[in-house]
């Protein structure tokens, strides 16, 4: 694998866990969606 393919493919795996990151960050920051999940994990049992 040449160098420049080598950096676009560690920008893109790293463009795609900073999108996760944010949306899981963003989730947990809202309430009704933490309320709602700890609802479904709880019926699991």
């Amino acid at each position: 694998m040449n160098p420049a393919r080598r950096i676009a493919v560690g920008a893109a795996v790293g463009t795609v866990v900073s999108a996760g990151l944010m949306a899981v960050f963003y989730l947990y920051g809202r309430p009704d969606f933490m309320v709602q999940l700890s609802n479904q994990i709880w019926a699991c049992f």
